[in-house]
């Protein structure tokens, strides 16, 4: 079973805990890398502390531009493999990429959570403002603020964010 290597943005599933490393490793041998990250406080029994932890547990990003880069990534002490689906590699578009990086980088966005289930029920609405106009997402709960889903297809996952109600359109897209 051969898969064919395309260029662009890859998934690459690391050893627990080991993102960060693997991210920096992937950022010395001059390879393009994307580790997505939310801030969360924990607790312990005499303090909190805000810590930032990634998005996708086990998984990196890399941008491949030719076998050589896919060969130097899977290289890197860490790496267990690139995420496959069938006979292909993951492969997101750079609009799903910049999406990611927009939903991670807003401050007014918070309470970030990645399901692979999903949700049973909810209105399909669009985004109408700030860093994420125009994208579709799914409703989870209606009070004074409102908690979406909104599906990254490459990936096969859901990520659920709190943004505010005004940002949501009226109608059904």
């Amino acid at each position: 079973m051969t898969r064919i290597l395309k260029t662009g943005w890859h998934v690459l599933y690391v050893k627990s805990c080991q993102e960060k490393k693997v991210h920096c490793l992937l950022q010395e041998k001059q390879i393009e890398v994307f580790l997505p990250t939310i801030k969360t406080i924990r607790q312990w029994s005499d303090r909190k502390k805000t810590i930032f932890k990634p998005l996708f547990p086990s998984y990196v990003f890399v941008n491949i531009t030719s076998a050589k880069e896919f060969h130097k990534a899977l290289s890197v002490q860490g790496v267990c493999k690139f995420i496959c689906f069938g006979n292909e590699y993951a492969l997101l578009t750079q609009q799903e990429i910049q999406k990611i990086k927009l939903l991670v980088s807003n401050d007014e966005i918070s309470e970030i959570k990645v399901t692979q289930n999903l949700p049973k029920v909810g209105d399909i609405r669009k985004i109408l403002h700030g860093s994420l106009d125009g994208l579709g997402c799914e409703v989870m709960r209606v009070d004074n603020t409102q908690k979406i889903v909104v599906r990254i297809d490459s990936l096969h996952q859901n990520i659920m964010a709190t943004i505010p109600s005004y940002y949501l359109e009226e109608a059904l897209v």
